[in-house]
């Protein structure tokens, strides 16, 4: 009897914790504009990683956004102007469920106030001495790609635009060389002049100075196997991702940098700030993937 009376409470606390962890409907990850959020009698602005409970209201206001996932691991983004019960909102998420929550939370937690004061108390506050053009690319150990694009930026030190970016193959050969006013620029995989390439080599120079440059950078394609495993996991993780947003990018990226595929993830970001620049969520995401995986300097 006194094992039963054991049994029962601790059912009731176990499922109150659940009821608990899943009141939420909602978790705001992405914000533009001065939304806001009505909960009980008051407005309040809403704030990326608040979580919004049901019978609360949302508020859009002009030219704003902002990126949900539901409590299934479900994304919605709402862009149109107006008030959205939160109800409603569910009931547009459809049914059944999605990996993506296993993301929401490494996003969240990365970009947190207290992942971003960690990453200061370890690598300091310091400027460090830049090479005359550093390019945000990877160490070689994690210079894979699973996608034909890869988008490439850069900072220079001295020197400055027009940019050449040199292509070579292993042995040093010259395969392209592309000529650009900017700090970016894009390099496709299934361009003819790659296809034979398992792996090239990236390097950034001033036009005007061939002295100013950045050292090489290796890019190299999937291992047939690792493809093939890779291509499984995301024909499941990237399901409810197949609209070409930017709030899909920016969920996409999370889940590159999270098997390690940094370049992947770099495209993504640099896609999603180019189809929605004034979003300020997709900057700062970008600016945080750089500096936590040490590929940008910390200044």
């Amino acid at each position: 009897m006194k094992q039963v009376k054991i049994l029962v409470v601790i059912g009731f606390f176990s499922t109150t914790f659940l009821a608990q962890a899943q009141e939420y409907t909602f978790r705001v990850l992405a914000n533009k504009g001065a939304n806001e959020v009505k909960s009980g009698d008051s407005w309040h602005p809403i704030k990326t990683g608040a979580q919004l409970k049901k019978g609360d209201e949302l508020k859009i206001s002009e030219n704003a956004s902002v990126g949900l996932v539901h409590v299934t691991g479900k994304p919605l983004e709402v862009k149109q102007a107006g008030s959205y019960r939160v109800d409603e909102l569910s009931a547009k998420v459809g049914s059944g469920s999605s990996v993506l929550n296993k993301y929401t939370d490494f996003i969240l937690s990365s970009n947190s106030a207290e992942a971003k004061k960690n990453r200061l108390s370890a690598t300091g506050a310091v400027h460090r001495g830049l090479e005359d053009i550093k390019v945000f690319l990877p160490e070689n150990q994690y210079a894979e790609i699973y996608n034909n694009i890869a988008i490439i930026n850069w900072e220079a030190a001295k020197g400055g635009a027009p940019y050449i970016v040199s292509v070579k193959n292993m042995f040093d050969e010259e395969l392209a060389k592309i000529e650009t006013p900017e700090n970016v620029t894009q390099i496709d995989l299934s361009d003819p002049k790659f296809a034979s390439e398992t792996a090239v080599l990236v390097e950034v120079k001033s036009k005007a100075d061939g002295n100013n440059k950045s050292v090489q950078h290796l890019i190299k394609r999937l291992s047939p196997a690792r493809y093939d495993v890779v291509k499984k996991q995301l024909s499941e993780e990237t399901a409810d991702l197949k609209e070409e947003t930017a709030f899909n990018k920016y969920l996409l990226a999370s889940i590159y940098e999270e098997k390690k595929l940094f370049i992947d993830a770099i495209t993504c970001y640099e896609q999603a700030i180019k189809m929605d620049p004034s979003n300020p969520t997709y900057k700062e995401g970008y600016e945080e993937f750089l500096l936590r995986n040490k590929l940008k300097p910390t200044k």
